[in-house]
């Protein structure tokens, strides 16, 4: 049993520091941020908060969405908000110079690559999920369609908002937001998370120990 444990909280913290890589070559490459932080930056300016704040402000919001969807918190949900942003500072020290626009967009592919990879690794933990991967998992349950398409729209409809709010939106955000959904349900897969058949393939089950991974 404690092996059992101890694996399932080493795959949440390898699958979270990757995260935190993969987050790190895409900020480092400075060709846009994902749409996410757009909105937070439209935020902050509509309300004339910090970033930081305006960043709070837009989780905490999505995870009262996770009330009606009923998706359930964990262990996991607490270290994605708390460590990402720690394991992403340990990497920009190691990152090469970047000297022109081509070597940007390479870094800005790996890392959305790596998060891709990252996600279904830290949820195949079975310790929870962060508070976006969360509401994307519990409405692709309410909609009933595959988990690509699902967090695609929400990633467009997220961009666009932060756009009208005074965000600035740049072609790495726009990569993120049409690449995100579909490299995801491809680490869904890589990690044997089993998912919910209608008629389509659909996301994994994230509360917790409803995932089902390969034993």
């Amino acid at each position: 049993m404690f092996w059992h444990y101890a694996q399932r909280y080493a795959r949440l913290l390898a699958g979270l520091y990757l995260y935190g890589l993969g987050l790190a070559l895409m900020v480092y490459a400075q060709i846009g941020v994902p749409p996410w932080d757009v909105l937070a930056t439209g935020i902050s300016k509509q309300l004339h908060i910090s970033y930081g704040w305006a960043s709070v402000t837009v989780s905490a919001l999505v995870l009262l969405t996770w009330i009606p969807l009923q998706v359930k918190p964990g262990v996991g949900t607490i270290a994605n908000g708390l460590l990402i942003g720690i394991f992403s500072d340990t990497v920009f020290p190691w990152l090469p110079t970047l000297t022109n626009y081509w070597q940007e967009l390479g870094a800005f592919l790996l890392g959305l690559a790596i998060v891709g990879l990252a996600t279904g690794f830290y949820i195949s933990s079975k310790l929870g999920t962060g508070p976006r991967d969360g509401l994307m998992i519990g409405l692709q349950k309410v909609l009933k369609r595959p988990f690509w398409q699902v967090r695609t729209v929400v990633e467009l409809v997220v961009m666009t908002t932060g756009w009208f709010l005074g965000g600035q939106v740049r072609e790495g955000t726009l990569i993120f937001a049409v690449g995100i959904g579909y490299l995801t349900q491809v680490s869904f897969r890589i990690f044997g998370l089993k998912m919910a058949n209608h008629k389509r393939q659909a996301a994994p089950e994230a509360n917790n120990d409803e995932i089902r991974s390969p034993k």
